[in-house]
Parts: C-alpha cells; sequence; structure tokens
C-alpha cells in the first residue's frame, strides 16, 4: 500500500557554507556513479554540491556520500551510466546549518517538459520529443519575523542573486529531498484584517532534485 504522507513534522534545512572546493578528475558511467577527487576528506552520508563540466547531468546537483575511499566516493542514488562523458568538475561539502521553521503554506510548480514537434510529411501521425524541463519552483508564505536568522539568511541570498543547497526531511528517519536552487525573498509583510502577517518568498531549483528513502 502507497504511504500517504502530510505536509506535518517537515524539516527545511538550507546551506550555510559551503567547504573549500575538491577537484574532481573523474566520474565513471555506472550505477552508481563513482567520483574521483584526490584526499577529498568527504564522509559517508556528507552531502556535496556537484559543479560539472562536460556530464552536465550532473552540474549544480546535490548528492549524497557513500563508500568513500580516500581518493574516491559514490554519488547515492546516481544512476550515470547513460549521461554525457566528464570533462572537469569540483565537489563542495554543505553545511545544512540554517533551519526554516516559519513555512506556513508551501506549493510546487514547473518541472514539466516541453516538446518538440519531430513531425514528417510521411506520417498521417503527428510525433514529438521531449525538450527542455521547465524550472521547478517552490513557493511558500512565512510566518513574518525579521529577526528570524533563517528569513534573513534568505533575504541575504536573494539580494546576492546566489544559490543556496536546500534540504527537505519528510518526518524523523522519513524520504529526503534535496537540490540547488536561487531564492527569492524581498521579505514583506502581507496578510488579510485580524489575520496572520505572512511572506513570501521562491526557491527556483538550478536542475532537479535528488531524492532518498531516509
Amino acid at each position: 500500500m502507497t504511504t500517504v504522507r502530510k505536509w506535518a513534522n517537515v524539516a527545511v534545512a538550507m546551506e550555510s557554507a559551503l567547504a573549500a572546493a575538491d577537484t574532481i578528475t573523474g566520474i565513471t558511467k555506472a550505477n552508481p556513479a563513482v567520483v574521483t577527487a584526490t584526499a577529498h576528506g568527504l564522509n559517508n552520508g556528507d552531502y556535496v554540491l556537484l559543479s560539472v563540466q562536460g556530464m552536465w547531468q550532473l552540474d549544480q546537483k546535490v548528492v549524497r556520500v557513500a563508500n568513500k575511499t580516500t581518493d574516491t566516493f559514490e554519488c547515492e542514488g546516481v544512476n550515470s551510466t547513460s549521461y554525457e562523458t566528464f570533462s572537469t568538475g569540483s565537489a563542495y561539502a554543505i553545511t545544512y546549518g540554517t533551519t526554516l521553521s516559519s513555512i506556513a503554506t508551501i506549493s510546487a510548480s514547473g518541472g514539466d517538459f516541453d516538446f518538440i514537434d519531430t513531425s514528417t510529411i510521411h506520417s498521417n501521425v503527428k510525433s514529438q520529443i521531449p525538450g527542455q524541463a521547465n524550472a521547478l519552483t517552490y513557493s511558500f508564505e512565512n510566518l513574518w519575523d525579521m529577526s528570524d536568522t533563517a528569513q534573513l539568511a534568505m533575504k541575504a541570498a536573494s539580494d546576492a542573486q546566489s544559490t543556496k543547497c536546500f534540504k527537505f526531511t519528510f518526518g524523523s528517519g522519513g524520504p529526503i529531498m534535496v537540490f540547488n536552487g536561487y531564492v527569492g525573498y524581498a521579505g514583506a509583510p502581507t496578510g488579510n484584517a485580524q489575520d496572520k502577517i505572512t511572506s513570501p518568498a521562491v526557491i527556483t531549483c538550478y536542475g532537479t532534485p535528488t531524492y532518498y528513502a531516509s
């Protein structure tokens, strides 16, 4: 039976720091993908942001480290068998030190694909192939509090137009979603008479999220 989950007991964490870059010298086309980064210093369970050229499917992707050795680690849950060939890249260990604890409502949009018409004059049936996916966005309302550390951090990221890594944990020991994205947050209060004051924010994902069962 499918597990039905609620938007309750969901922990949302935002990147507070990125470690210095570990230079990547290779990524295998395998399941899972194996990264070579000499003396990387990462530990199993760490989350890293990948900045990659060549194997574009992993560029700006957040992944979890597994089965690490001194010079290699697996990208847990990432099947790169059909990806493009790696050229250059770096890995950055993520510290999720900022907790978003004032989100009142949240909704997702985007993630759907454009389609390219490949119909020819030789067929009576139209054909199409997937094109690019539209950016996935999360829009949410915060309980407005400009002394809140997380709201101030979102405002700073928004003003700097910089990306931040996010981690959603759906219940204690539950599924995890991680991704990198741009934050849009002006900190402006809004609402209705005699109702709570909220402030809207949006995260636009850079690429697609990575999901883990726990």
